[in-house]
């Protein structure tokens, strides 16, 4: 325990502060103690924030999912001023490196060009577009029943491409770069129908 004086024109006092405060300050606790000071609310703000955050915490399970690459930036042309890398839509430019080795992102990265897809024209739409629709989570599931990285509806659509679709990041994405290039041409043109309408 650590004691802290307060003096003022008009309070003078003791607080006793508790050392294991989470990293809040003794002057902080001070400051709430005095008459008409918002620091009291503020302090209440934090604590209901810190309890929701622990609890939510303890509240999410971790599943053994393949590791998510970092974004990477791009600069997609809705004016059509890119390069488009085949039929059906506008294109995007990839800016830095491919996605880390050993993600669901590389794997898709380096699968494009086996269904006719340039990396670096449509990289970053297929990238937008599997973000929005699962994070690239292998496991993703949304209310309607859409399964895993393209969000297959229903999900044994993706059987097709390999037995394993419902626990394989790799067949999940075999299916996904295939629905895209027999309806939507490119992932570029998969990005705009998703933009325009909210699905592709």
């Amino acid at each position: 325990m650590a004691v802290a004086v307060i003096t003022g024109t008009t309070v003078a006092g003791y607080l006793m502060v508790r050392a294991d405060q989470g990293g809040q300050a003794g002057a902080a606790f001070a400051a709430a103690a005095l008459p008409g000071s918002r620091a009291m609310a503020v302090l209440e703000d934090e604590r209901e924030q810190m309890i929701v955050m622990d609890t939510a915490s303890h509240t999410m399970h971790v599943v053994g999912a393949p590791k998510l690459a970092s974004r990477v930036s791009s600069t997609t042309s809705s004016g059509g001023s890119s390069s488009s890398g085949g039929a059906g839509g506008g294109g995007g430019t990839v800016s830095g490196p491919p996605p880390n080795p050993g993600t669901a992102q590389s794997i898709a990265y380096h699968m494009m060009s086996s269904f006719g897809f340039s990396p670096s024209s449509q990289w970053t739409c297929l990238d937008d577009l599997w973000q929005q629709e699962s994070g690239w989570n292998y496991l993703a599931e949304n209310a309607s029943g859409a399964y895993g990285i393209p969000q297959a509806l229903p999900a044994d659509k993706m059987a097709s491409a390999g037995p394993d679709y419902l626990t394989d990041p790799t067949t999940q994405i075999k299916w996904g770069l295939g629905y895209i290039q027999s309806v939507y041409g490119t992932p570029c043109g998969a990005w705009a129908h998703e933009e325009a309408d909210g699905y592709y």
